[in-house]
């Protein structure tokens, strides 16, 4: 605290010094107006002296940071440098004093409360330099009336050094005052500093909480997804298919709330990016459409689709995002709706689409709706028992439809349903030809022979490699971490290599930058990611070791064929490439 209290002493010193020399260039020519001589001319002489000296006095203080301590060589030069230059500057007052009569009385006495009040502005934070300065000051202030009481025999001057007295009083009182100001604000910001740095690490720590929960659940869901993948196509009982159903769907629900979390931290966080490209609205509408009626004809609820017919047949925005939101609406419309009609509604009016999705099921009551959209709330506590869910599925929604221009709105009554009304900002935009989207379906005899080196530590997931890719005729090779992979590659030629991400001994992308610097025909060959680390920041961490695809647990078993289709074309390219040089 010593070092900031002479730091700010210092440089407000120096801040100021043009202006005290300013000031003392008028007081010598009103001291010479009012007392002609050459003594106002020695004065401004010795001012800029004892000024020169203060500057050169305080020059560590002003170039110090807080590991700085003064010496007490140090505390007592600035202390004497005060002192000195506050008596020479009010010297000129005690000239006027003596040599200006009347009228230079009052000037004088007017320059040192001004003085006073100077010192005590700018020295405040440092109380000895500001006692040293107010002596000198307030010794001219109440020494000359006392001077002119007594040695001239003027007992009525005694009543002006009184007035210098109360005169210092105020000042000590506002300078108290300014003082414990001055702390608390220090204090404050001090705190504000400290409650900034427990944020960004609170933050960071929530960051790597959610990158690590989200690493260990969707470990063991791979092998739950990908054991049901790999028992539907077998021959099974009623029973057997059944529950091969229930952990699919289980399965289902709980990747859907772990993207949840993943998506609320990513809003949060300010770090939500939003995609710019050209759709159909009503492809899209339709689309839920026919995923949600089925399940909402099992309940026995009718769900109706409106679509206004100027709705453009191509806008540009985030697709993916506005299903999001759509399926959240219509997710919770078919929960929440045991009997009667969900109908969807959509309008388009100057480049705002407005869908309206309407249901007659429990409502909500009138004390819950303002806290709907809230993180972690639902309609009461009683939901999540019965249906399930994190509470985050509107609070994402309705802060996706801000970040799209736009809004989200509930009016509910209960025992006969709600209204939710999204509106998000698309501009219209000029139709193109949409590709062929084919389901990502890869024929088995297309990946048949195809030499892979998986590089993938956890004995279940190598198991379930194996069994997905096996009877497709791929070629198998697995390593037990990144080290191992790297070894293997610079002795047998794979056509393609995938790696996880965390791994012992070295991680996936230490070993694809290993494999790249090799010179064999593996530095070429194409490296997909298959990890159960999914954040953005894991994604773009592979794009800069040139993975050719980024792929996340649970394995979906059609992404990761299509993928691995499309990467032995761009290895064969790599190998002409590697065996024409």
């Amino acid at each position: 605290m010593p070092a900031s209290e002479y730091r700010i002493v210092a440089s407000t010193r120096r801040k100021e010094l043009k202006t005290r020399l300013w000031m003392a260039g008028v007081l010598g020519a009103i001291a010479y107006m009012v007392a002609p001589g050459w003594t106002p001319a020695v004065w401004y002489a010795a001012v800029l002296l004892t000024q020169l000296i203060d500057v050169i006095v305080f020059a560590p203080a002003r170039a110090s940071d807080d590991d700085w301590r003064p010496s007490p060589g140090f505390r007592i030069a600035a202390i004497a440098s005060a002192l000195i230059t506050t008596l020479v500057y009010s010297a000129s007052g005690a000239y006027m004093w003596l040599y200006g009569g009347e009228v230079g009385k009052l000037f004088a006495m007017m320059q040192f409360a001004g003085g006073l009040l100077h010192v005590c502005l700018h020295m405040h934070p440092r109380r000895d330099i500001l006692l040293a300065a107010m002596l000198a000051h307030g010794g001219y202030l109440l020494g000359m009336p006392i001077y002119e009481a007594f040695a001239q025999a003027r007992p009525v001057m005694a009543v002006a050094a009184v007035a210098g007295v109360l005169y210092l009083a105020h000042l000590a009182v506002a300078v108290r005052q300014s003082s414990e100001t001055n702390r608390a604000l220090r204090e404050a910001e001090r705190e504000s500093r400290e409650a900034a740095v427990r944020a960004e690490k609170a933050s960071a720590a929530k960051s790597e909480f959610l990158a690590v929960i989200s690493h260990e659940i969707r470990t063991p869901m791979n092998a739950v997804i990908s054991a049901a993948n790999l028992l539907r196509p077998t021959r099974l009982t009623r029973a057997q298919r059944e529950h091969v159903r229930m952990l699919s769907e289980a399965g289902d629900i709980l990747m859907g709330l772990l993207n949840d979390v993943l998506d609320f931290s990513k809003i949060e966080a300010g770090k939500m990016e939003l995609e710019s490209i050209v759709f159909d609205p009503r492809e899209k509408l339709e689309a839920l459409g026919r995923m949600w009626r089925p399940r909402a004809e099992a309940k026995g609820v009718a769900l109706e689709l409106e679509i206004a017919a100027d709705l453009p047949t191509a806008v540009r925005g985030d697709a993916l995002r506005l299903q999001q939101i759509l399926f959240n609406l219509l997710s919770n419309a078919v929960k929440f709706t045991d009997q009667g009609t969900i109908r969807v509604e959509a309008r388009w009016a100057e480049d705002m689409l407005s869908v309206v999705v309407r249901d007659s099921g429990c409502g909500i009551a009138a004390d819950r709706l303002d806290h709907i959209f809230a993180s972690f709330e639902q309609a009461d506590a009683g939901t999540t028992r019965r249906y399930g869910g994190t509470g985050l599925g509107l609070a994402i929604s309705q802060r996706l439809a801000q970040l799209m221009g736009g809004g989200l709105t509930v009016s509910s009554t209960p025992g006969q349903g709600s209204t939710f009304t999204l509106q998000a900002r698309l501009s219209a935009a000029e139709p193109v030809e949409a590709e062929t989207v084919m389901a990502p379906a890869v024929e088995v005899e297309s990946l048949d022979g195809l030499r892979i080196l998986a590089a993938e530590d956890h004995p279940v997931n190598q198991r379930i490699l194996s069994l997905l890719l096996e009877p497709m005729g791929c070629r198998l090779t697995l390593a037990s971490n990144g080290a191992e992979a790297a070894a293997l590659a610079e002795s047998a030629v794979f056509d393609v290599i995938v790696l996880d991400m965390q791994m012992p001994v070295m991680d996936g992308l230490d070993a694809a930058r290993r494999i790249r610097a090799q010179t064999g025909p593996n530095a070429g060959a194409p490296i997909i990611a298959l990890t159960a680390n999914a954040l953005d920041n894991h994604r773009q961490a592979w794009a800069e070791v040139d993975a050719f695809a980024f792929l996340t647990k649970p394995i979906d078993p059609q992404a990761l064929a299509a993928t691995l289709g499309a990467a032995r074309g761009s290895a064969r390219a790599a190998k002409s490439v590697w065996q024409a040089a």
